[in-house]
């Protein structure tokens, strides 16, 4: 499954980061803790957070992240966005909850990749 497919069944909104969305995804994440991102998620995986500062940037590129998906109706800082930009990182809005979305993509088929 794509980026886009995911944006698509979850109604998501597309903040950043449009030309990387026909990339495949190998599995998903979901945590809070960038230790823990760094720690356990795989190159691919689209990560569901609710952190919208520029640190989670640098943990996607760092780890080769397919996406973030930003839940709860949080709006990244105006710097996380511009870094999103440069470095080609789609961010992904959503109001509902992280529990929700994983719950979404579990269904859709995207499962944990460890």
């Amino acid at each position: 499954m794509t980026v886009r497919e995911i944006v698509d069944k979850l109604k998501l909104r597309i903040l950043c980061g449009e030309e990387k969305l026909d990339q495949n995804v190998s599995g998903g994440y979901a945590s809070d803790l960038l230790s823990n991102v760094i720690a356990n998620s795989k190159a691919g995986n689209i990560w569901v957070t609710m952190q919208n500062h520029a640190n989670i940037v640098a943990v996607a590129v760092l780890k080769d992240l397919s996406g973030i998906i930003v839940t709860q109706g949080r709006e990244p800082e105006e710097e996380t966005i511009k870094k999103a930009q440069e470095e080609q990182i789609p961010i992904l809005l959503s109001e509902q909850s992280s529990f929700q979305i994983v719950g979404k993509l579990y269904e859709m088929g995207i499962s944990s990749s460890a």
